[in-house]
């Protein structure tokens, strides 16, 4: 079987790999516009946070409860290390504590509560919304997403029956009798047995029409912030609406720490850079000016947008296919598909080569749309 993988960010990588992994692909072939690994790639940034707790969620905790052993097991077979357990602390209310942490033990994460005294004596330099506890899971992560490309795209390429095909634009995806075909911005094509597509955002402009619709688009801004603890967890649940989180990198790294919120995250008609406008970057200097009492602006480094796409009605990410299997296409969901990339990448290499599907946790995921052809479900 030959499998070509469209996108060269952290599913389309890890995808292609577990699709070298499986029993009868003889040639895997991995596609993208740029080079790969993608610096354009929503994911290939300097930190990514692998956690399991999402409050409110229980299902969607105890599927992320598998996340931060994917990440491990991807280092043991790359022969790379990028993932560091660095920890992860959710702010919340002190009367949710009980119950979050329960949820979270249940997963088989190491976690423990904090009271709000606990909190504020821990984190003195932390501003949390009045009356919060928090939650602090050690099992969570960060992985140094940068590298981890890298790494992928190295052993890749060390693999006798990969080609990788940079600066290879890809304008069309169909399906073709039993196959897909993939169409080029030059006219050229290229057919493969099945052809998966994981382009991120730009995943909307090869699915079906079917498809696209039910995608959108978001551009968020995140603020680069020199000053930073050294071993200092991620951090969220911040500001009044509990929507601001900050990401530290693990002691012996030089990124910056990451500041933002979902107030900073809002519809994008399309994607054009990633400079962020002055309305935002003030907006969360804002923000974080009320979180971090010594917070500094002339301390702010560096600010960026990122795009990532959501289904429409559920939120989240969403995979589909068409072509009688042919053609498997999954879009995004910036950090949630970064964290859960190894669990993704099993499951869509799985039904790529007509295998039974690992479950994932994600109901999107483990039971995509079905389409008979390009756009007709």
């Amino acid at each position: 079987m030959r499998i070509t993988v469209v996108g060269g960010g952290v599913v389309g990588l890890l995808t292609a790999v577990e699709c070298v992994r499986a029993p009868g692909v003889t040639r895997v072939d991995l596609v993208d516009a740029g080079p790969i690994p993608s610096p354009t790639a929503t994911s290939n940034d300097r930190l990514r946070v692998v956690r399991a707790l999402h409050r409110g969620e229980p299902a969607l905790t105890s599927a992320a409860g598998r996340a931060h052993w994917g990440w491990l097991e991807v280092e043991s077979l790359i022969g790379s290390r990028f993932y560091h357990p660095a920890g992860a602390l959710t702010a919340m209310p002190e009367q949710n504590v009980a119950g979050e942490l329960a949820v979270l033990i249940a997963t088989g994460a190491r976690a423990w509560g904090l009271s709000p005294t606990e909190l504020a004596g821990r984190y003195p330099w932390i501003r949390f919304p009045a009356g919060s506890g928090a939650v602090l899971e050690a099992t969570a992560g960060v992985v140094l997403a940068d590298h981890a490309l890298v790494a992928v795209a190295r052993w890749l390429s060390s693999r006798p029956q990969v080609r990788l095909h940079p600066h290879q634009r890809v304008v069309e995806v169909t399906q073709h009798d039993q196959g897909g075909v993939i169409r080029f911005a030059d006219g050229t094509t290229r057919t493969a047995d099945r052809v998966v597509v994981a382009a991120g955002p730009w995943s909307r402009e090869l699915v079906p029409a079917a498809v696209a619709s039910d995608l959108t688009l978001y551009r968020q801004s995140v603020l680069s912030y020199r000053p930073q603890s050294p071993g200092m967890p991620a951090v969220l649940g911040l500001g009044p609406a509990g929507d601001a989180w900050l990401m530290s990198a693990p002691a012996h790294s030089d990124a910056s720490l990451r500041l933002s919120a979902a107030s900073a995250c809002r519809p994008a008609a399309a994607m054009t850079d990633r400079v962020t406008p002055d309305r935002w970057r003030q907006h969360l200097i804002g923000v974080f000016t009320e979180v971090l009492p010594g917070f500094d602006p002339a301390a702010v480094v560096d600010c960026f947008d990122g795009f990532y796409l959501s289904e429409r009605t559920r939120g989240g990410p969403l995979l589909a296919s068409y072509g009688a299997g042919a053609v498997w296409a999954y879009a995004a969901c910036g950090g949630m598909s970064f964290k859960f990339a190894p669990q993704l990448a099993r499951a869509i290499a799985d039904r790529a080569v007509g295998s039974t599907p690992r479950p994932t946790g994600l109901e999107s995921v483990d039971n995509p749309r079905f389409l008979a052809a390009a756009g007709k479900e």
